[in-house]
Formats: C-alpha cells, structure tokens, sequence
C-alpha cells in the first residue's frame, strides 16, 4: 500500500535561506558577511521564530533606502505569537489590545499632532519613508531579547550609516536605540531622543517629548513634505 502522507503532522520549519533580501538593501555587506550564519542559526532554534521569514526584512522592503527620511528604531520584534509583522512598534490589524508600547505611541501622537489610527499597522508610516527598525530582527516567541547576540546589530549599523549620508530624522526611544546612534555618520540631521514609550519608562520623558510634531517641523523647515501620522495602512 502506497504511504499516504500524515494530513495532521507539523509543517516543515521555515527555510531561513528562502527569506527575501530587500533589493535596494542587498549591496550591505551584511548579507554576504554575516546573514548566512544568522539564517542557519534561525533555522536550527527548534522554537517557534517571530515574525514569521518572509517578514524577517519587511521594514527595509517597505522603505527603501532612497525613500527613507525618517528613522524610528526599535528593539525587538514583539515576542507574542501574531502581533510582530516586520516593521518595528507596529502591529497587525486584528490584535487587540494594542501593545502597551504602541498604545502610548498613539497617545503621545494624538496629544502631539492630534493623529489617530484605525489599529495597530503602522504600514502608512513606512510608506511615507519613516523605516521603522529594529536593532534585532528576530526573536524567539516569549523570549524578549532571545536572540540579542546572534549579530543583528550589524545590519543595524549599516543601516544607519547608509540612510545618515543625507539629512534624515532619527527617532531614537530609550538607552539601547541610542546606543546605537554611533552609527550615524555626522550631518544635517535631526535627532529625538527620549525615554522609551514602554510603561516602565513612558512617564520618564516620552510622554510631552513631542517626537512627530518635531520631525515634520524639521520636514517642513527643509521644504520637505510632513509625514501624515494618520495615514492608514
């Protein structure tokens, strides 16, 4: 008798060498020096791997490095099954409740420029070039900073080196964001810093720092477009 195959057996794991490589990104050394020994990492770790791979760079494919004018840098990708997607902070339409985090993003945002959205996706951003990164693109799910020394931060630096050899506005929450602003080539640019929107911290200087009405007055000083907060996914 012919084997039939299990209908109810766990799918294959993800294929990390499969992820897509953004394009106008895929020049950085950091694809040929450094992601081969990361994505054999990611497909070893027998957990599950937030988010999922074909959206391990859906931050720097949404936001090419021509397009970027504003950079808002995360840490880690949300470390509970569904809600990370790829772009830092942001959420995917259907969780709810909000992060903490992102719920005090949308607090501060409202009280600053009087902006709402309609859920979590912060897509509208990134499609307006504000790269929403984060320092680490992966993370196992429930373990926050679970791959923190796989390496990641050297795409990060290259990043910002790339994106900081023109004027951009650098939005940096929080002591690990900052650290990493040694990356920023020196220029014409704009640099938030203040406490992270986390609620250990929020009340600490993220709340009144006023991050988006900054950046577009420094937009608008250079006859560039304001970034329309509101915009839906």
């Amino acid at each position: 008798m012919a084997h039939q195959p299990d209908l109810f057996a766990p799918a294959a794991p993800a294929v990390e060498h499969q992820t897509p490589i953004p394009p106008g990104w895929a020049d950085l050394p950091f694809f040929q020096d450094d992601w081969p020994r990361i994505a054999a990492a990611l497909a070893q770790d027998p957990r599950p791997v937030l988010p999922a791979h074909e959206r391990r760079f859906h931050a720097l494919a949404l936001t090419p490095p021509d397009s970027v004018r504003v950079v808002i840098l995360g840490q880690d990708p949300y470390p509970t099954p569904g809600h990370a997607m790829g772009l830092a902070f942001s959420v995917a339409p259907d969780v709810r409740p909000l992060p903490k985090s992102l719920a005090n993003i949308f607090r501060e945002m409202k009280e600053d420029v009087g902006a709402t959205l309609p859920n979590g996706d912060l897509s509208g951003w990134a499609r307006q070039g504000v790269l929403l990164l984060n320092t680490h693109l992966s993370v196992p799910a429930g373990v926050i900073g679970g791959h923190a020394k796989l390496g990641w931060e050297k795409l990060t630096g290259q990043v910002l080196a790339r994106v900081s050899r023109r004027p951009t506005a650098f939005v940096l929450w929080g002591r690990p964001a900052q650290a990493q602003g040694k990356h920023i080539a020196p220029g014409d640019h704009l640099l938030v810093e203040s406490a992270h929107p986390s609620p250990l911290s929020a009340s600490r200087g993220f709340f009144g720092s006023r991050p988006f009405s900054r950046v577009n007055d420094w937009l608008d000083a250079r006859g560039d477009a304001p970034i329309d907060w509101g915009a839906p996914a």
